[in-house]
């Protein structure tokens, strides 16, 4: 199962994640290119939608979670305490609708100040790097596939399911 960019359901995806190591909070430093992992998941399709490009770490402190492509090529990123989650995961066309908007949306949506942070946490019985969102009760969670990908699980207090995606480190 290591092609996580397979379709698997989300107990699959689960049993992926547990059997992975843990990751250090020092690897996670650097540019990161996200791809959403198909589980079935309601956010499944959403970062791509809204032209997610990843992942920026600067350092402990200073975390970009959702960076972004914009209309002229520029990358944003994105506040996530602008986002109304709940609202676009039920959206009718979900992905066509939010493929239009949130290019013309990213300029109100934007930050220049990091909206998350790296930590070491245990979750599952391993202590690995998690990247803690400052405005929103959610946590990305983050074992090794190889030396520059990752898998990340977010856990988003409520859901029922957590989101999978895999991150890519840039060179």
């Amino acid at each position: 199962m290591a092609a996580t960019n397979q379709k698997m359901t989300s107990q699959e995806a689960l049993t992926y994640f547990d059997s992975l190591e843990p990751v250090d909070a020092p690897m996670m430093i650097g540019t990161w290119h996200g791809q959403g992992i198909d589980t079935d998941h309601p956010m499944d399709g959403l970062l791509e939608a809204s032209r997610w490009i990843g992942k920026r770490f600067d350092g402990p402190d200073a975390v970009y979670p959702l960076v972004h492509k914009g209309l002229f090529g520029r990358d944003f990123f994105v506040n996530p305490a602008l986002l109304p989650l709940g609202l676009a995961t039920h959206l009718p066309m979900r992905d066509p609708l939010i493929k239009v908007l949130f290019p013309l949306l990213g300029p109100f949506l934007s930050t220049g100040k990091p909206k998350a942070r790296l930590r070491m946490t245990e979750f599952r019985g391993k202590v690995s790097a998690t990247m803690q969102y400052d405005a929103r009760p959610i946590n990305d969670v983050f074992r090794k596939i190889d030396a520059r990908n990752v898998l990340g699980l977010m856990d988003h207090k409520g859901a029922q399911a957590p989101f999978f995606f895999k991150l890519t480190k840039v060179p």
